[in-house]
């Protein structure tokens, strides 16, 4: 498994980024890919061909972006306490954990290093029962429920808030022109909701393994473009982050041996998960015509735990997906 830790490295880079812009620059003019065609710029060739590799061979790319300096695996010397950069001089302390088999490359920017490293995978536990979680983009973000012992823990419901809030700030900035303080405004309002993801999937996950559970999520690839429920519904719809939280219970139950599948989300929320019968849902009640009322979302939820799962566990899926060298966002 691959991760990416987020290191404050302390030293000034601002002329090494300066010369891989120019290198990134010529190379999406020129198409250049050997080190000796840039050598002219002054950068070290084994990052300056991390540059070309990126804008000489990728045509989609029209413009450059951001560009950071990227050491790959065979530039860098891995010591118990320190990471050892000798082409930038530079040594950065392991502040993350140290069980990594190998480091697969370093990116840096004037501020932060972002080390990808594989770390080595625990196989797959037994369980004894199935956590379903249901997701949600009103209320709260995620309901976890167990059948096994009729638990409930409904998480995330700061979420409707923040994006409530921050919406309403991008609007004011907007209608007075302030595009670029709107933008950081969006920017700071996706970390708040990164952060809340983050902590939600970390206790889901403590659940699970304190309960020795595997954990059941509903497989909603494609839910933006099957729902259509006017302009407001559609707007919550796309602020909805289910995905990246999706990310965090992978690769975290990933990391404690913990198995995650996938079942069909068609009315999860509509029926008793008690009887099965259809019921009916008003706002987040659920009243079941034998009589049962429950929270839709606690119902939704031990409806997923107990159905059958149709997806692959997360190690499986893993293994479809190509390259496992290309480092994944930062974690830390």
């Amino acid at each position: 498994m691959i991760l990416t830790f987020k290191v404050r490295h302390g030293k000034d880079l601002t002329m090494e980024l300066q010369k891989a812009r120019q290198i990134a620059e010529f190379a999406l003019r020129t198409k250049a890919r050997s080190s000796k065609e840039v050598k002219q710029f002054g950068l070290k060739s084994a990052i300056a061909n991390q540059v070309l590799r990126k804008y000489s061979r990728n045509r989609k790319l029209k413009r450059v972006g951001s560009v950071k300096l990227t050491v790959p695996s065979q530039s860098i010397r891995a010591e118990e306490t320190q990471l050892q950069i000798p082409c930038l001089k530079l040594s950065l302390p392991v502040t993350f954990r140290r069980d990594f088999s190998k480091v697969n490359q370093i990116e840096l920017d004037n501020e932060y290093a972002y080390v990808s490293v594989t770390i080595p995978e625990p196989p797959l536990k037994e369980v004894s029962n199935w956590i379903g979680v249901d997701r949600n983009a009103t209320g709260h973000v995620a309901v976890a429920a167990n059948p096994a012992s009729g638990k409930v823990w409904k998480l995330g419901k700061s979420a409707k808030h923040v994006h409530e809030k921050y919406r309403c700030i991008r609007r004011r900035l907007q209608r007075a022109g302030k595009y670029k303080k709107a933008k950081s405004i969006r920017n700071r309002e996706s970390r708040i909701v990164r952060d809340i993801n983050h902590k939600i999937s970390k206790k889901i996950v403590d659940i699970a393994e304190y309960t020795n559970s595997g954990i059941k999520l509903e497989k909603l690839a494609g839910i933006r473009k099957n729902r259509k429920r006017g302009r407001r519904f559609n707007r919550t719809l796309h602020s909805w982050s289910f995905h990246q939280l999706q990310n965090f219970l992978e690769y975290k139950a990933k990391l404690r041996g913990i198995p995650i599948v996938f079942v069909e989300p068609r009315n999860t929320s509509k029926e008793c998960s008690r009887c099965g019968s259809e019921g009916t849902r008003l706002g987040k009640k659920f009243v079941c015509p034998q009589g049962h009322v429950d929270h839709a979302d606690a119902n939704a939820g031990f409806n997923i735990a107990l159905r059958p799962s149709t997806g692959r566990f997360n190690t499986d899926r893993d293994a479809l997906k190509g390259n496992t060298d290309i480092p994944k966002g930062a974690t830390l």
